[in-house]
């Protein structure tokens, strides 16, 4: 008799540990052998992160289509310091609709445990309690519920599936006028539109910027054009007023799509994107309403265009509202801090967008930096060196550090009011002399600002409010704090290192070798001269790295790509897949290191 259960490499599951505690479970507290007899899995997350924003909402369909076999576990495991604070992580389990139990784990420690390298990560683990299969970056979704169809048939013959309600508890809904408000607006009439992210509207406040006078949009999650009751968005954030004061241009952020709202009837209508999210191979201009988009988090009106801060792909990219098109203006979808022409600029989660005649500024959250682009397109940065290296510090730009802004706004004097999301602070660079200050602390996760006469109205996202200032004529003075990311650095040895990629395409896939071969590797370093070979594109996942002994410390900066298609030979056209993601791992050169960095892209290290 023939065996037909799948084979699998089986490592029995670590447990699942967090100081923080659960979230969305009415306050029990579970462990992995709660959880027998289910699927798990586990989906290693931080919120500021905008490809585990789309993991969030790929799960959302295999949650629904398995919920009495599949029980999702977000491990929430942060970057940045202000993501390990318990209060930040309850406000993004609700801020970003997440409908399952969450592990805040705030010290990594089940992160550590389960050797992640990368966010997001996905980890499947079966009834039996064996991790059965791991998965970084997005677009994995589609080969997870393959494993699932198989691991609900294997063990529902051997008798150790477990059907049911899951442990998800609905935390209670907070009456509050707006609910995690993302962008504002300065309407020609004085009112203020506010993208009410979480509850799927836009709303109109009073000069008071307080008093509703209209909401706009069902407040349901969806993509429907319409009227002001009938429209629909799915967290939108950023805003924008045509040149003609006529209209709105609205980023419908999860939608992937830019919609236009008629401010004299309320009407809603799409302007470009198609409802998918752009993957690599994706159009990158045409037809507006024929082109997908990628998460577009902010919208601001330049030299004619709208210019869109393009989140998902770390681009910016534009729209024509004369021929109705769009394009990629800058960025090349790596993630990073690179200056230079458009074509040849790295962005990371461009998030927040201002325009004045000859600038565009943009606050480019994934690096902490403030950034303009200038009318040739060309890019440069004011503050900010690179992913890994944030805080709150004032002085010269040069030495200044931001921590994940998300909004600017341009002073009248010129100057730049960044909104300093993870430092709860509202900060000024002066373009004049080179110096950052801060303008205001104590502002709760503040995402945007607007300049009203002598005030200035700051978006308190998680205080759920807008606030108002007088713009400030001396600087608040706050304590300088330096930090790095909290991962710890992994120990290697000098001199040779293997890298090796894992990739195993998922059940039912092949490699895509028909153009060549399927695979690409990308590997640099910070500082550069951490290599001393090695570096640069190939073909191979695995790669011999030469590193320098005289540098103690620095960060390895990994790409893989792999690409596979449906292996079905009934089908003429199956359909493929890219699988990508970027690791920045940081090092410690140190006798006795180990020689072999393994990096999972989709499959299992089995060694």
């Amino acid at each position: 008799m023939t065996d037909s259960t799948p084979r699998r490499v089986r490592v029995r599951a670590p447990e699942l540990v967090g100081k923080g505690g659960w979230l969305n479970t009415g306050g029990r507290q579970y462990t992995l052998s709660d959880l027998r007899g289910r699927i798990v899995v586990l989906d290693f997350w931080t919120f500021c992160c905008i490809n585990c924003l789309h993991v969030l909402d790929e799960l959302r369909e295999l949650e629904e289509k398995h919920r009495d076999t599949v029980v999702v576990v977000g491990v929430h495991s942060p970057k940045f310091v202000h993501e390990a604070e318990h209060r930040a992580v309850v406000d993004a389990v609700e801020r970003y609709g997440v409908e399952h139990p969450v592990l805040d784990d705030p010290e990594l420690a089940t992160w550590k445990q389960y050797a992640v390298r990368a966010w997001p990560t996905l980890v499947v683990v079966d009834p039996e309690g064996y991790v059965v299969a791991q998965h970084a970056g997005e677009g994995h979704v589609h080969a997870i519920e393959r494993l699932v169809g198989e691991l609900e048939a294997e063990h529902a013959a051997k008798g150790t599936l477990r059907r049911g309600d899951g442990p998800y508890v609905p935390p209670e809904p907070e009456p509050t006028v707006l609910r995690f408000p993302g962008k504002a607006l300065l309407l020609p009439g004085g009112t203020f539109l506010v993208s009410d992210t979480t509850r799927h509207q836009l709303v109109e406040l009073a000069t008071d910027a307080e008093t509703v006078v209209r909401r706009i949009g069902s407040g349901a999650r969806g993509f429907a054009d319409g009227g002001p009751e009938r429209a629909s968005f799915s967290e939108p954030q950023g805003l924008a007023l045509t040149e003609d004061g006529a209209a709105v241009v609205v980023a419908d952020t999860v939608n992937h799509a830019l919609r236009r709202l008629d401010l004299a009837t309320g009407g809603v209508t799409t302007l470009a994107g198609t409802g998918r999210q752009w993957w690599r191979g994706s159009a990158t201009s045409g037809p507006a309403r024929e082109v997908d988009l990628s998460s577009p988090w902010d919208v601001a009106v330049f030299g004619g265009r709208v210019w869109i801060a393009m989140a998902g792909v770390h681009q910016l990219w534009t729209y024509d509202p004369v021929a109705g098109t769009v394009a990629v203006a800058a960025g090349t979808t790596d993630e990073g801090l690179v200056d230079g022409p458009g074509a040849e600029a790295w962005f990371a989660q461009p998030s927040g967008l201002a325009a004045t005649a000859d600038r565009l500024w943009l606050a480019d959250a994934e690096t902490s930096a403030l950034r303009w682009v200038d009318v040739d397109g060309a890019v440069h940065t004011a503050v900010g060196s690179g992913l890994f290296d944030f805080g709150h510090r004032d002085g010269a730009a040069g030495q200044a550090l931001l921590q994940h802004p998300l909004g600017v706004a341009v002073l009248p004097d010129g100057s730049v009011a960044v909104a300093d999301t993870y430092n709860h602070a509202l900060r000024r660079y002066d373009p004049a002399t080179g110096e950052v200050s801060t303008a205001a602390t104590d502002l709760r996760e503040p995402s945007d600002a607007v300049v009203v006469g002598e005030d200035i109205v700051v978006v308190e996202s998680a205080r759920h409010r807008l606030t108002r200032l007088r713009l400030p004529k001396e600087a608040a003075r706050a304590a300088a704090v330096a930090r790095r990311t909290a991962r710890e650095a992994t120990e290697v040895a000098p001199g040779r290192l293997r890298l090796g990629v894992v990739f195993q395409a998922p059940a039912g896939q092949k490699p895509d070798d028909r153009y060549g071969p399927s695979t690409r590797l990308l590997v640099s370093s910070t500082p550069p001269g951490l290599l001393l070979g090695g570096e640069g594109a190939g073909t191979g996942l695995a790669r011999e790295l030469e590193l320098d002994p005289a540098v103690a410390e620095g960060v390895l900066h990994v790409s893989a790509m792999a690409a596979s298609c449906d292996d079905d030979p009934a089908n003429e056209y199956p359909a493929c897949h890219v699988h990508r993601q970027d690791w920045g791992v940081p090092v410690r050169l140190v006798e006795g290191g180990t020689d072999r960095l393994p990096l999972v892209l989709a499959g299992t290290d089995e060694r």
